[in-house]
């Protein structure tokens, strides 16, 4: 049952994930925003099934992943559960539609950019946490950790203020942002690729 349900997990990321770079490609937002929303669930799944197999000397490790993958979780779901409901379906102020609006790169952006810190962090301790078994687990251990350098330029570029700049930059900062989003999600398939085949291995 342990593996079944973080080899669906790994699944669902997956997917979402490849859906998400198509949505972006062909610019179709709320699909995206559609996406991202179940993304969460199968990260979670996936996390949960690499800390359950992780060895007593590595937990403290594997803890940390899982934990910041919830605090990913609820931080992400919000974010685009409020692009779904709220922005898409109510007539907001210029106010509003500058705080609560993706595209317009104010707080619910910068909220967006923390939540896939927390999951960068999230795959670099549950990479950690690994004791790699095969050539395929070692390439999955270091693309998860590698993977938390994201949490860098998630954490410490809306700071900046770069992004709202970018709010009036015309429609060449949205074509790179987007372009940029689907180089993220280029790296992030192979991760769940790889989950998925770990946990499709059986134990001997």
């Amino acid at each position: 049952m342990n593996r079944t349900i973080a080899k669906a997990g790994s699944a669902i990321a997956t997917v979402t994930v490849f859906l998400f770079a198509v949505f972006e490609a062909i610019d179709l937002s709320m699909c995206s925003f559609f996406v991202c929303f179940i993304l969460p669930i199968g990260f979670i799944m996936m996390t949960a099934g690499l800390h359950n197999e992780c060895e007593s000397d590595r937990k403290v490790a594997a803890d940390t992943g899982l934990i910041l993958a919830a605090v990913y979780s609820v931080l992400i779901m919000l974010v685009y559960f409020s692009q779904l409901t709220t922005v898409r379906n109510d007539a907001l102020n210029e106010q509003a539609s500058k705080l609560l609006d993706m595209g317009k790169f104010g707080l619910i952006f910068n909220y967006d950019m923390l939540g896939y810190g927390m999951m960068a962090l999230s795959t670099f301790f549950t990479g950690l946490s690994m004791k790699p078994e095969n050539k395929a687990d070692k390439w999955l251990k270091a693309l998860m950790m590698i993977h938390g350098v994201f949490y860098l330029s998630c954490g410490f570029m809306p700071m900046t203020g770069m992004f709202s700049k970018m709010s009036s930059g015309g429609s060449g900062s949205g074509i790179g942002g987007r372009l940029a989003l689907i180089a993220w999600c280029v790296y992030f398939l192979p991760i769940g690729i790889l989950a998925f085949m770990h946990f499709n291995t059986e134990k001997e």
